[in-house]
């Protein structure tokens, strides 16, 4: 059962289709992943799927979320969706931080905006995810800033973040990219357990197809804004059809495409 069905979404500026007639559809606990290269339109359509349309920009098309058209919704109906039902996780954790503000004050507002909680309730809760995500000694994390982790323990922050509300559905934006190798790993196994637990549904963008192999069930990878293959991930990366995507497995290990 489709929980987010993306129908000919059209993001225009100034003449120019960014986003040109995508179809996308992710069902209930499925990773879809969303692949290509940068400028290929894959954060944009993300971000039009929940509403974020740039100033002077127009969307059209349909973007389905269990059963509401989210390019309709404003005002608090869309505040109800973002950061409750779906939602996203950046790929430079500093930036998706605010420096200035204190771990906890990061992790218990939505929290008690989005489900009530009093202070003391969201403050518990917030000690329970750090714990979750694996973070060292939670009940003194969250009375630090962003600058006292390094990379790895900040995505796990904003992951941590994310997951407050149990939503339906994470976009998890290139949450690998910033990252090194063995950092990279941990940060895939925790994503994997997470989801496995909550019974939750991803869209898993990135360029890197090693990760995508890995990582998904089914694969749309997009060029110049444009859907140009899509279908089971191992079909599409041990039997590409487009030419682009060829040139995008061509440019793997053969290790990385078959493991």
């Amino acid at each position: 059962m489709s929980l987010l069905e993306i129908r000919d979404l059209r993001l225009t500026l100034g003449g120019r289709n960014l986003v040109d007639g995508v179809d996308i559809t992710v069902g209930k606990g499925e990773v879809v992943g969303l692949a290509g290269e940068s400028g290929s339109g894959k954060t944009l359509t993300a971000l039009t799927a929940l509403g974020f349309v740039p100033s002077g920009a127009t969307a059209t098309g349909e973007v389905v979320f269990d059963g509401r058209d989210v390019l309709t919704l404003r005002g608090r109906d869309l505040r109800a969706l973002r950061g409750d039902r779906v939602a996203v996780v950046f790929q430079d954790p500093m930036t998706a931080l605010h420096p200035m503000l204190t771990i906890e004050r990061q992790l218990t507002e939505h929290q008690r905006v989005h489900r009530s909680l009093s202070r003391s309730q969201a403050r518990e809760r917030a000690i329970e995810l750090l714990d979750r995500v694996r973070i060292p000694d939670p009940h003194l994390a969250i009375k630090s800033y962003p600058h006292r982790f390094s990379g790895g323990m900040r995505q796990r922050i904003a992951i941590a973040s994310a997951l407050a509300c149990e939503p339906e559905l994470l976009i998890a934006d290139e949450v690998t990219t910033a990252l090194d190798v063995t950092v990279q790993a941990g940060i895939l196994r925790l994503l994997d357990s997470l989801r496995t637990e909550l019974d939750m549904a991803m869209l898993f963008i990135t360029h890197d197809l090693a990760v995508m192999n890995v990582t998904t069930d089914r694969l749309y990878v997009m060029r110049a804004g444009r859907v140009v293959e899509s279908g089971r991930t191992r079909d599409v990366l041990a039997d590409p059809q487009h030419e682009y995507t060829r040139s995008l497995v061509d440019a793997l290990p053969d290790t990385e495409v078959t493991a």
